[in-house]
């Protein structure tokens, strides 16, 4: 049976996305939706806050919790899966698998990696969709030393940050954000114009799992230093559908 937690964001969801609540509306409170569903408060407030930390809902002190902004949310304080995020939201996580390949790093790729310019890496393109539209262009580098068999993996039922985290469990990540006009293949891949704006993150995965850990393959024999470089990725959102944000405590 499901949570009853999860039947009052269910409920939620489909009243924003059916029209019923829209951005800047005031939801019922933690009080009236214990009592209109018969839970207790705790629950209600777990159903809430889950929303907002989705960036679905938003919550002002002393006056309530309101619809959000009706463009999904990532994080920009975690790393989250994309397909996780989706489904959190109660939508329908898809892909499209539009590049896998083998390659010489060359010298842009060897600084970001932290690998020998003549190294081979791995490089992956994908398309993420939010209920078929697409949410997220993805384009990835991996280091094969972490991953040999990176570009066997099913990438279309698990997210190229599940499988990594599964060998190289993250330690660290730097992170850029600007605002940008993609080329044409990407808007064509986002469908959206040519001139329209998109989010791109810039991304470096690290981990302090060694090479020699004995839980790994056993091809990957070399050892390597703390915080290694796991994978570099580019991502690109168009900017009507998604945003960046999250709260902070001081």
């Amino acid at each position: 049976m499901q949570p009853r937690y999860i039947h009052i964001k269910t409920l939620l969801l489909d009243a924003i996305e059916a029209g019923d609540m829209r951005p800047g509306d005031q939801v019922p409170s933690e009080n009236q939706l214990a009592q209109t569903h018969g839970v207790s408060r705790m629950t209600a407030r777990r159903a809430l806050s889950e929303m907002v930390d989705e960036g679905i809902l938003m919550r002002s002190q002393g006056v309530g919790t309101f619809v959000s902004d009706h463009r999904p949310m990532s994080s920009m304080l975690e790393i989250k899966s994309i397909r996780d995020e989706i489904e959190q939201r109660g939508h329908r996580y898809t892909n499209h698998i539009l590049v896998l390949e083998t390659l010489l790093a060359g010298t842009v790729l060897a600084n970001k990696l932290a690998v020998n310019e003549k190294a081979t890496v791995f490089r992956s393109v994908i398309v993420h969709c939010e209920n078929t539209l697409p949410v997220q262009y993805e384009e990835r580098w991996v280091n094969p030393m972490w991953l040999p068999d990176y570009l066997e993996k099913d990438l279309t039922s698990q997210t190229a940050n599940f499988y990594l985290n599964e060998v190289a469990p993250l330690s660290q990540a730097d992170n850029s954000v600007e605002a940008v006009l993609v080329n044409q293949d990407i808007a064509k891949a986002l469908i959206i114009k040519n001139n329209e704006p998109c989010l791109k993150v810039s991304r470096r995965t690290f981990t302090r799992r060694s090479l020699n850990d004995t839980s790994l393959t056993p091809s990957t024999t070399n050892t390597q230093s703390t915080n290694s470089v796991v994978s570099y990725a580019e991502l690109y959102h168009p900017g009507s559908r998604y945003r960046l944000g999250g709260h902070l405590e001081f």
